[in-house]
């Protein structure tokens, strides 16, 4: 088990990353419209609206090396199975017709300097 303050660290590190991303995100001409969005399936970390298509963006973030993988290989199979659920019930749960809207799932990966400073930002567009 992790102790406190690692597991503290790591939500600081996580909750940076997410500000860094909406940040980005707006600069690139983004609507934010829900961010850290919760159910019981799971969390949608930013919903954002570019023209007339409704983004599901999850943001992942490593500090210093990339030894065990990039941020963007952390999102597998069941992560992304898991954030598609959890849209799903996002749009019934907003009642918007996802029959009638466009909509996309996004990556942010975000690698950390051990300043906490952005190493890189990497957005990756219809990510899964």
């Amino acid at each position: 088990m992790e102790e406190p303050r690692k597991r503290d660290t790591r939500k600081q590190k996580g909750a940076f990353a997410e500000e860094q991303a909406t940040v980005f995100l707006v600069d690139q001409g983004y609507e934010i419209i829900d961010r850290n969005w919760r159910c019981r399936s799971g969390e949608l970390d930013i919903v954002a609206r570019k023209e007339d298509c409704l983004v599901f963006v999850e943001v992942r973030s490593r500090s210093g090396s990339t030894r065990y993988g990039t941020p963007a290989e952390s999102v597998n199979t069941h992560k992304m199975i898991q954030v598609r659920k959890t849209a799903e019930v996002y749009l019934l749960y907003k009642q918007i017709d996802f029959a009638t809207i466009m909509f996309r799932f996004d990556v942010i990966a975000v690698l950390l300097n051990a300043d906490m400073t952005v190493s890189s930002l990497d957005h990756i567009v219809e990510a899964f």
